[in-house]
């Protein structure tokens, strides 16, 4: 594709919230007039890989000026995925931690978590591998009763879950380590979904890191809806969004 028509259609769309994929066609059928849907898909995917526009659900985007969300990684965190990545190869699992949520938030969380999520038979062995190998407080699919007694006065807890399937996550690369985390998309969820297990992240809290979040970063509403789904949350969090910031996200939410 020119580059003189990729800075074209920056130009158009820069100053909007979003535009459909039906005014994408008619931008590019001002240059191409005989251009076919197929071809037009490729066009699509072009765009997107260069990080030019973003999905934001299905057939709406909006110019990407927006950049993904990157993670600083504890040595713990490093350490602990060196002994996943070791004992656990070819195993899907995530790993990520609370202190990535401070950047979000309004007030400085002083709980600090770590979460490992991994393939649902593989969640046990996991644990007792990693307990025999450090010292942490490790707590293995957490009740109500664990997270009020135990993870509440923990310094530094570690929690070991079953991995959702479908779950949207990605691979960061730190110290020769390909770290699989979860996507921002995922975080959020998982935040709205676990009340009780992110106690110190509800109310005004979750909204303001909901609100940060969407303005700072790239998010596709429709890996997070998807992935809401699969937890039965979808209606919840979109009432929740629209509620909350529907100046932000009208155009992306169908309830």
């Amino acid at each position: 594709m020119p580059k003189i028509i990729e800075n074209k259609l920056i130009e158009e769309f820069k100053d909007r919230d979003s535009f459909s994929r039906e005014e994408l066609f008619k931008f590019f059928r001002e240059y191409e007039p005989d251009l076919k849907e197929s071809t037009f898909g490729w066009r699509i995917y072009d765009l997107k890989n260069k990080n030019i526009i973003k999905t934001l659900k299905r057939g709406l985007y909006s110019v990407a000026d927006k950049p993904g969300f990157k993670p600083v990684f504890s040595a713990e965190l490093l350490k602990i995925t060196k002994k996943i990545q070791e004992n656990f190869k070819e195993v899907k699992y995530c790993i990520w931690e609370t202190d990535w949520i401070n950047e979000f938030s309004q007030h400085q969380s002083v709980k600090r978590m770590l979460l490992i999520e991994i393939e649902k038979d593989f969640v046990g062995s996991l644990y007792y591998y990693l307990k025999d190998n450090f010292n942490f407080d490790f707590y293995l699919n957490p009740d109500n009763k664990a997270i009020n007694y135990y993870i509440s006065e923990s310094k530094f807890p570690v929690v070991i879950k079953k991995l959702i399937t479908r779950s949207p996550l990605g691979k960061k690369a730190e110290n020769k380590l390909k770290i699989s985390t979860p996507l921002l998309e995922k975080i959020l969820v998982d935040l709205f979904t676990e009340e009780k297990l992110f106690y110190f992240y509800q109310g005004s809290e979750l909204v303001k890191i909901f609100e940060s979040a969407v303005t700072r970063y790239s998010i596709n509403f429709t890996k997070l809806f998807s992935y809401a789904a699969r937890r039965e949350r979808e209606q919840d969090i979109k009432s929740f969004l629209l509620e909350n910031m529907s100046y932000l996200l009208n155009d992306v939410i169908d309830v």
